[in-house]
This record gives C-alpha cells, sequence and structure tokens, in this order.
C-alpha cells in the first residue's frame, strides 16, 4: 500500500524555481545538512559582523548546529497567516546559500520580506542578484504578492547592490544593536508596479515547479 507523498502532505517541499544554472529548492535535511557544512566555515571577516542577529559567531560546530535549529523552527512554526519558506540556492547543482522569504498576513497584505546569506567561496560571482530575483519572481508571479521587502545594514554593500541594481526604492532607515554596537538599518521595497515595469535585462527566462499546491497551501491576497 502506497502512502501519501512529501509533496501532497507538505507542498513546499516540491518547490523548485530555476533560471540558467541556479536554482531554489525547499531546504530538506540533506540539503541542510550540506548548507551548515558550509556556515561553519565562515561567511564573512572575523571583524564584521553583516547581519542583525549575529548568528554566525561561535566554533564551526555551534554555527552549524544553529543552521539546523533555526531551519527546523521555520518548518515548525509555518501555517497560511505566518510563514517563513526557507530555499537552498543551488548552483550547478551545488548548494552555496539560503534565500528566505518571511511574511505574516499575507492572504491580506500580500507584502514578504527577503533574506539570505551565500557561502563565502560563492560571494562575488553575482549569485546574490540571480537568486534575488528569483525569489523575486516566486513572490510576485507565483504567489501574487503586492510588495517585497527587504533591508541590510548600511555598510553592506553586497546586499545593498543587489537591492539596487533590482529597482527597490528607499523605505525609511531604522537603528539597531548589533553585538553592542549601534548599526544603521536602511529599508528598501519594491511593489509590484515597479516589478512589472523592470527592464528586459531584468527578465531572464525563469521556470518553477510545484506551485499550484504551493498558492493553495499559503494562499496570497485575493483582491
Amino acid at each position: 500500500m502506497t502512502g501519501p507523498s512529501w509533496a501532497a502532505l507538505w507542498p513546499p517541499s516540491a518547490v523548485r524555481v530555476r533560471s540558467g544554472d541556479l536554482e531554489l529548492r525547499y531546504l530538506d535535511d540533506e540539503l541542510l545538512l550540506a548548507l551548515a557544512d558550509l556556515a561553519s566555515r565562515g561567511l564573512h571577516d572575523e571583524d564584521r559582523m553583516p547581519f542583525l542577529h549575529p548568528w554566525t559567531r561561535g566554533t564551526p560546530a555551534e554555527v552549524a548546529r544553529s543552521v539546523l535549529t533555526y531551519q527546523w523552527a521555520q518548518r515548525a512554526a509555518l501555517t497560511p497567516s505566518r510563514w517563513s519558506l526557507e530555499l537552498a540556492v543551488l548552483h550547478q547543482g551545488r548548494a552555496v546559500g539560503v534565500q528566505a522569504m518571511t511574511t505574516t498576513d499575507f492572504p491580506v497584505l500580500g507584502a514578504a520580506e527577503t533574506g539570505s546569506w551565500l557561502g563565502r567561496e560563492h560571494q562575488g560571482r553575482g549569485l546574490g542578484r540571480q537568486m534575488r530575483h528569483l525569489v523575486l519572481h516566486l513572490l510576485f508571479e507565483g504567489l501574487g504578492a503586492r510588495t517585497a521587502t527587504t533591508s541590510a545594514r548600511e555598510d553592506n554593500a553586497a546586499s545593498l547592490g543587489v537591492t539596487r541594481a533590482l529597482g527597490y526604492r528607499p523605505d525609511g532607515t531604522a537603528d539597531a544593536a548589533v553585538e553592542g554596537m549601534p548599526a544603521r538599518i536602511l529599508r528598501f521595497r519594491l511593489d509590484r508596479a515597479d516589478w512589472d515595469g523592470r527592464p528586459p535585462a531584468l527578465r531572464p527566462p525563469v521556470t518553477t515547479e510545484g506551485l499550484e499546491a504551493l498558492r493553495a497551501f499559503l494562499p496570497g491576497p485575493t483582491a
């Protein structure tokens, strides 16, 4: 007797978004272990902290475990009204980072925040821009989002460069305490009209899988 499939019980597990040699794929435990190992090898210089929460501090084992426990917690907390969809980034079939989108009351507001990280050896190759484009495609074309938001520390040049290259508009600032020091946070937003009006250079071909079931599981705005 054959039981239900993973895709039937947990539709996010079947999600795929591809363009060229880059793919976003549901972060299952096999990919999670590979990405925990990648993060444990370091994502940035020791004297920098590009993230608002310093999860990359600690021994390699501590960092790897923090990746595991964080991802497991996000899965367990996922509901249609409040979710964080965490996707592995694969370049030429190899796990190189994580691209996430997080939202509350998505069926009502149609807005989601994106965040990501790349393994250090994969930085500086244009992958950050490609993976952000793929998650925006998933949000706007796949889930019917009205707005995508993002934020970064004002000294995170790589993240800010990706954001500006994709046509986001400034959306204010905030102050945060990171490792006991003040940090200025720059906020940005990309509305549906901005996405629809993007130039041809920002329209590479994208293929998707598993979106019909995902939309039923995590419904988007209805009006």
